[in-house]
């Protein structure tokens, strides 16, 4: 095989040849004259030809030196923009932490699934999830991103829309077995309903019905506040009646845990959004985490009613 010459050879000669001389060139690769000297002779060495005709004021190409000194220049050209490539492609690549605030609804059944696939496409990126559907400030409490229900009253913010989901009202056989089934929302003062408390009130969120909009706050002896998921726990164990989302009790509904009531009441949606300032977007990591968030919820779309009857 033949052998290679030694890049630091190589861009001798190449400075040589624009510059006129080693001593610029020496100077341009910050050695001495000599060195420049030797590094353009071990090249020739391993040529076997003559890149330049040496006196005691200047040097000149010879036509192989000028043949080679092209076919170089071209060469370094190639490796120069690899280079530079490689490096605007570090530069690019999202790296960081990422701070986000997710409610336990989105979070258990959406968010939290798919942060290992983000993951696998962004090692670099760590990502601090906080789940709860506390009201946060995003400066205060150093948060990047926050998935949240509801329309958007803070104008500062930019809200992107992850889906609109519907409701449902659930129970378990058991407890409707006991209790009898309610054919109309009028009919939820005669049961037990466990209802959910707003986190920026502490009141409970009312129950919401179609086809006409109606809205009401059924009678309850049993309140849950911080995770809306304990409403599942207290209806599995037959505590009564609750009011949420049909894609967070999709298992229970298939394995007949859950059943659902009031369905020519059923129908309306509420409104999921991720939330971040202007400020947060502009660094990469936290760009790529919310479009990755959004994208994943363009498939999940809100589910029907009718497919649980």
């Amino acid at each position: 095989m033949f052998p290679l010459a030694k890049m630091v050879n190589i861009q001798a000669f190449c400075l040589a040849f624009e510059l006129g001389s080693f001593t610029a060139a020496a100077k341009s690769l910050g050695v001495t004259p000599q060195a420049a000297s030797r590094s353009v002779a071990r090249l020739e060495a391993v040529l076997g030809v003559q890149l330049f005709r040496r006196n005691t004021r200047r040097i000149r190409p010879t036509d192989a030196g000028q043949r080679y000194y092209t076919s170089c220049k071209s060469a370094l050209s190639v490796l120069v923009s690899a280079e530079e490539a490689l490096a605007k492609e570090k530069q690019d690549t999202p790296t960081g932490r990422v701070r986000i605030s997710v409610p336990t609804t989105y979070g258990h059944c959406k968010l939290l699934p798919a942060l290992a696939n983000f993951r696998r496409m962004h090692p670099l990126i760590s990502i601090d999830v906080e789940v709860s559907s506390d009201n946060i400030d995003f400066v205060r409490h150093g948060f990047d991103l926050a998935v949240r229900m509801g329309r958007l009253a803070d104008t500062s913010l930019i809200a992107r829309r992850l889906g609109n989901f519907s409701l449902g009202v659930f129970a378990s056989p058991d407890y409707l077995t006991r209790n009898g089934i309610p054919k109309t929302p009028a009919d939820l003062g005669d049961h037990e309903c466990i209802v959910f408390l707003r986190p920026s009130t502490g009141k409970p969120i009312p129950w919401e019905f179609s086809p006409k909009p109606r809205r009401l706050i059924p009678s309850a002896q049993v309140q849950i506040s911080g995770d809306a998921l304990g409403l599942i726990s207290m209806a599995l164990g037959g505590g009564g009646l609750i009011q949420i989302y049909y894609f967070i009790i999709e298992d229970e509904l298939r394995r007949g845990e859950l059943v659902e009531v009031l369905t020519p009441f059923t129908g309306r949606r509420r409104i999921f959004s991720l939330l971040y300032p202007k400020s947060s977007i502009q660094r990469p990591a936290v760009r790529a985490l919310a479009d990755f968030i959004v994208a994943d919820a363009r498939p999940a779309r809100s589910h029907s009613p009718g497919h649980h009857r």
